[in-house]
């Protein structure tokens, strides 16, 4: 990929709402992500003019045997779109970046669930920093109303968690 194609690649990405982006050149593998996940199918991309390092062109005979080889072409294209809503209740939000986690592991009990009653200062989750783990505590008494994140997702600063009536 030429250096101006990675740079307004970048650009891109930045301007947008991703929270994760990743590529692959050979055979065109895209992967982004928000929040809402959406799948699409899409054709592959023209092939682009033979240049010295480019490899066979579109129509030369070695091309045309790896098409018939490797089949018709597809490419999968997953990205998630960020549903936008307005919370109303008390709503917790992440102190920091990092990777939520709803128990104090794997196999044990998740700290809260949607009805539960919690009090102020109540360890509602956890997000993982830099493999520090930091306790999420309700600033807020009341129950449970919504949980806004799955275990395991990657948060953001800010971004809100739980929402507490």
């Amino acid at each position: 990929m030429e250096f101006d194609k990675i740079i307004q690649l970048i650009k891109t990405v930045s301007d947008s709402n991703l929270t994760q982006f990743s590529m692959e050149e050979g055979s065109l593998k895209i992967s982004m992500k928000t929040n809402k996940q959406t799948k699409i199918i899409a054709a592959p991309m023209m092939a682009p003019a033979p240049g010295p390092d480019m490899g066979p062109a579109a129509g030369s005979p070695a091309m045309q045997n790896f098409q018939s080889q490797a089949g018709p072409a597809q490419t999968e294209v997953t990205f998630q779109e960020a549903e936008e809503t307005i919370l109303s209740g008390n709503v917790v939000k992440s102190p920091l970046v990092g990777t939520f986690y709803n128990a104090s592991s794997p196999d044990a009990e998740a700290f809260v669930k949607v009805g539960d009653t919690v009090k102020k200062g109540q360890v509602l989750g956890i997000v993982e920093a830099m493999k520090l783990m930091n306790e999420i505590e309700s600033e807020f008494d009341g129950t449970v109303e919504q949980i806004l994140v799955e275990n395991e997702e990657v948060v953001e600063y800010g971004q809100p968690l739980f929402v507490i009536r």
